[in-house]
């Protein structure tokens, strides 16, 4: 089969377009699935680049071309444990299940899938771990991947497949941020990011559960976000707490961080929710504690995420309550291009790779 491995931590030069590639056998419990569309996300370049080591201090971007200088091998993965290469990443799938492995019935061939992209079936179901599709285990940029049957979704829609695979990891990702940050009716919500796959995902799901959003975006790039669901568009670049005051935003969905993380937590209210899933803009950033405790606001991390997000995206989709953003599609040869797209941020929504073209 055509795929495209990842042979180490680095540049673009790590990314290896082979057409000798092995079909992989479902084990128990598993499918293999004919892989339509695959998403390009963040964690992709994130996870070539090792930009998970704490040995990396900048933002995405510094490395997202060549690599960088030095990384520490050892925790540069979401697991913060060493990567095995060669690896096929991709963890946005939508494709068709074609096989099944032991104790799977087989019934379910033909089915077309999407694939939960943060796994719990190889850990036990232990509470706080996952292993993440095209990470810990291989993932959709080739012709055929496998996955566990339990976290293989059906969905019925009429969606292109390419639109399908723009929605697994960035609508689930906002999906658990949401759920854990508790957003509810009438929040005040600020995105930032948000012209991104997360940050508008994050405008229509928080738009569904009836809080009044804040996006923050480029300029150019405004229209777009007000269209989705938007009420308001903050410039990036321009302060926040300038432009909304201090305490009046009662939750913030973050996925750059960076220079304006200070500021994120002073347009909280007291009592306020930040809940991050990425550090784009930079891992490193100026906490004042005593922000925190004073205006007694909750923090949380989110990477692990229970099944409930990605039945939910599954849910919302055949009930027509969300609507995919592509900007642009891509061969699967042609990776490294969408790579470059990718970093240079003139688009919104989602960059899709075609497998095959």
């Amino acid at each position: 089969m055509a795929g495209v491995l990842l042979t180490g931590h680095g540049g673009f030069d790590k990314l290896v377009y082979r057409n000798d590639l092995p079909v992989p056998t479902p084990g128990v419990g598993e499918v293999l699935i004919r892989v339509a569309a695959a998403g390009v996300n963040n964690t992709d370049i994130n996870t070539r680049i090792g930009w998970y080591s704490k040995s990396v201090k900048s933002e995405t971007a510094t490395g997202g071309t060549t690599g960088f200088a030095y990384v520490e091998d050892t925790d540069a993965s979401w697991s913060g444990t060493p990567m095995s290469f060669p690896r096929i990443q991709g963890g946005d799938c939508c494709g068709y299940i074609v096989g099944v492995g032991e104790g799977v019935d087989s019934r379910r061939v033909g089915e077309r899938v999407i694939v939960r992209n943060v796994f719990q079936s190889y850990v036990g179901y232990r509470p706080w771990e996952i292993w993440t599709f095209g990470s810990e285990v291989d993932g959709a940029f080739a012709e055929y991947t496998k996955a566990p049957s339990r976290e293989t979704y059906r969905v019925e829609c009429d969606w292109s497949d390419v639109e399908l695979a723009s929605m697994p990891c960035a609508y689930s990702t906002v999906e658990n941020m949401l759920q854990r940050a508790h957003v509810q009716a009438g929040d005040h919500v600020l995105i930032t990011g948000a012209s991104g796959g997360v940050g508008s995902a994050a405008i229509q799901l928080a738009k569904r559960r009836g809080a009044s959003i804040t996006a923050v975006a480029t300029s150019a790039k405004s229209e777009v976000m007000l269209q989705l669901g938007a009420n308001r568009v903050h410039p990036r670049g321009e302060s926040i707490v300038d432009a909304l005051g201090r305490n009046c935003i009662d939750v913030v969905l973050d996925v750059t961080a960076g220079p304006d993380f200070r500021e994120l937590l002073e347009v909280l209210k007291p009592g306020g929710r930040y809940a991050v899933a990425g550090a784009i803009a930079g891992p490193i950033v100026e906490l004042d504690v005593r922000t925190v405790y004073l205006k007694d606001l909750t923090l949380f991390g989110c990477t692990f995420q229970d099944e409930v997000a990605i039945k939910n995206i599954v849910s919302y989709i055949e009930r027509g309550e969300i609507r995919p953003l592509v900007s642009k599609s891509y061969s699967l040869k042609d990776i490294v291009v969408a790579q470059k797209d990718f970093l240079a941020k003139n688009f919104s929504g989602k960059l899709v790779l075609r497998v095959p073209e």
